[in-house]
């Protein structure tokens, strides 16, 4: 498995910004209202995501000292420290690679609405709402970006000491 492309999640993120603003320009006045509180999965979605990365960081790095204390041919079952099983890092660097997907398409996306209701404020009534709501969006996304670059970093395989290879995702 190889690691998600920063500039891959760049091209996405630019490459839907343009198409939803131009899709915004044409359809505003149909689009119904863009309440504060969308964004909002999003964002619990990135929480989990960092706390996730956070314990898989932890109870990783618990395991190799242990393994390290112990020496490399014992294996760090016992003590303290509990075991992460195998298939489930892989599938949180499945999530996370997934969610960093998902995090730049809304992003550039909340940033198309946001280059057209940005500019509007003065002159459209409900652009002043829709703003607010797509720095938020944009908040959110980003939020979910990194979160699931952090996840998916915390999950990557380190090398061993008698293999000199470097490092693959789980």
């Amino acid at each position: 498995m190889n690691p998600v492309g920063r500039r891959d999640l760049a091209v996405l993120a630019v490459g839907l910004a343009v198409a939803s603003w131009l899709l915004v320009r044409a359809f505003y006045g149909e689009l119904p209202p863009l309440d504060w509180w969308l964004p909002a999965p999003l964002a619990v979605l990135a929480v989990g995501e960092a706390l996730s990365a956070r314990t898989v960081r932890t109870r990783l790095a618990a395991i190799r000292a242990l393994r390290a204390s112990r020496g490399t041919a014992a294996r760090a079952t016992t003590g303290s420290v509990r075991p992460l099983e195998p298939m489930l890092v892989a599938r949180l660097a499945v999530l996370a690679q997934a969610s960093a997907w998902v995090g730049a398409g809304f992003a550039g996306v909340w940033a198309g609405v946001l280059a057209y209701v940005g500019p509007a404020v003065g002159r459209l009534q409900e652009a002043g709402g829709d703003t607010g709501t797509a720095v938020i969006g944009i908040a959110c996304a980003l939020g979910l970006v990194a979160a699931a670059l952090a996840l998916e970093s915390a999950c990557r395989v380190p090398p061993e000491d008698r293999d000199p290879t470097e490092g693959v995702s789980a």
